[in-house]
């Protein structure tokens, strides 16, 4: 696959790559994953929350939420926004919300991803939560055996972060290594060809160094040529970063020794070894760089893209697995999309022709035959039938609940909006570099505005 391009990105400027490890560095097998942390989420909101046993009965459905979605944890409700903030498709529970329902929550409103009432859900680690939220959410609707949607929201949440601290996840990676982690040897292969041009390989990551080292340990040293393990390869490891906090506050670094795992007090230079916690700044200080001259690629939309954009002025990758299956659907879904379009064009100028007939009629006095204006009121409306039609075949292709992870009706989704704004590339996976020389100058191409359009040669 290829890597898309949003801003001008000159590689041969780029001094350090920094990469967060989750889903970045390291591959997941989705689905695996996520089904194994919804079962045991499920699990502990009985153990620990004690919710009934009956949702131990709730069954895995993967394709039920998407990357961008946001949770209105007041209501109960499941947002898919626009880039501006409207909402444009949303589930109460796991029971799709009818136009009318939305327009009386929403129509006057602008969806702030800042308000406490709402919950992003903005990475693949999302999909099982966003599940959970849904099914809860309907069980109590059905049933009323649980506390209100504010309460399950923030349940869930938590629930989801403790299986990630006390060693329920990373205990089941473990055991089970390969079930969950996908080895590419195109990855050491695009680190090394980095390090021979000079590039600094930096990680910083969330996870703590003991996964760390168990995920790299087993996607990077089988397959190195030039260097022994990835302890060498990188220059800089920074576990436990607290992102975005890394990228926003102050904290200091802890020096980690990789024989033992212990770790020290530790105000000298950052430049080299492995580290826990942190910031940003001291990091590039030491590193004496520009943070034009840094690039990190990560998953997380807001942890890794935007909050890096908003403080340290980095450049900015965001690797996208979705990506592939959305492109899948595009590809399907073309000869359909042409159509659509195509049929817009037409009832425009049908809808055109009606305007013009009313302006001769009440502007210029001129008699117009009611008979001309049904009969192109008649082929607006059998038009809108063949649209609505077109448009029900066009999304089979999609998600079955949501659609285009990057659509939201006719207009770009919230997600697509900030990955242009604050995303210098995107592409699915970290090894799509291989296929650029990392001297590339990456160019976008030329956006088309609305004025602009009527000057194309068609």
């Amino acid at each position: 696959m290829k890597v898309y391009v949003n801003r001008i990105l000159n590689l041969k400027k780029i001094k350090a790559l920094g990469f967060d490890m989750d889903y970045t560095l390291v591959r997941y097998h989705t689905r695996t994953f996520e089904e194994f942390t919804y079962n045991a989420v499920k699990e502990k909101l009985v153990s620990v929350k004690k919710y009934p046993a009956e949702i131990l009965k709730f069954t895995f459905h993967y394709d039920r939420a998407i990357q961008g979605l946001v949770i209105d944890k007041k209501r109960g409700n499941i947002l898919k926004l626009s880039r501006f903030g409207k909402v444009k498709h949303a589930f109460h529970g796991n029971k799709r919300m009818e136009f009318s329902e939305m327009q009386k929550d929403y129509q006057s409103k602008v969806i702030d991803l800042g308000d406490n009432e709402v919950q992003s859900l903005d990475t693949n680690f999302s999909i099982a939560n966003g599940i959970l939220f849904g099914e809860l959410v309907s069980f109590k609707d059905e049933k009323g055996h649980l506390p209100d949607y504010e309460t399950i929201a923030a349940d869930v949440k938590e629930i989801i972060d403790l299986v990630h601290r006390d060693g329920t996840l990373k205990g089941e990676v473990k055991k089970n290594i390969a079930k969950y982690i996908v080895q590419d040897p195109e990855l050491p292969r695009l680190l090394e060809r980095y390090k021979s041009y000079d590039k600094k390989l930096i990680i910083i990551t969330n996870s703590d160094f003991t996964y760390t080292k168990l995920l790299m340990d087993y996607t990077i040293n089988p397959f190195l040529k030039e260097y022994k393990n990835w302890q060498e390869l990188f220059d800089v490891v920074v576990t436990l970063s607290m992102k975005p906090r890394f990228f926003i506050e102050r904290a200091p670094f802890l020096k980690i020794d990789p024989a033992t795992g212990l770790m020290s007090n530790y105000d000298q230079s950052v430049a080299t070894g492995i580290y826990q916690g942190g910031n940003s700044t001291k990091l590039q200080k030491d590193l004496d760089l520009e943070g034009e001259e840094i690039l990190y690629l990560g998953d997380h939309i807001y942890g890794d893209v935007v909050s890096i954009k908003k403080t340290c002025n980095w450049r900015t990758a965001l690797v996208l697995e979705p990506l592939a299956e959305e492109l899948e659907g595009l590809k399907k879904a073309h000869q359909i999309g042409n159509e659509l379009t195509g049929l817009m064009i037409e009832k425009e100028k049908i809808e055109q022709q009606i305007n013009h007939m009313y302006t001769l009629e009440h502007e210029q006095g001129k008699n117009v035959e009611k008979a001309q204006i049904n009969l192109l009121y008649q082929k607006v409306e059998d038009m809108n039938q063949t649209l609505s039609e077109k448009v029900v075949q066009y999304q089979t292709h999609f998600n079955p609940h949501w659609g285009e992870l990057m659509r939201a009706g006719m207009e770009e989704s919230r997600f697509a909006g900030q990955m242009e704004k604050y995303a210098c590339i995107y592409m699915e996976k970290i090894t799509d570099l291989l296929k650029c020389s990392p001297r590339t100058y990456f160019r976008p191409a030329k956006r088309i505005l609305p004025h602009e359009r009527d000057f194309l040669i068609s």
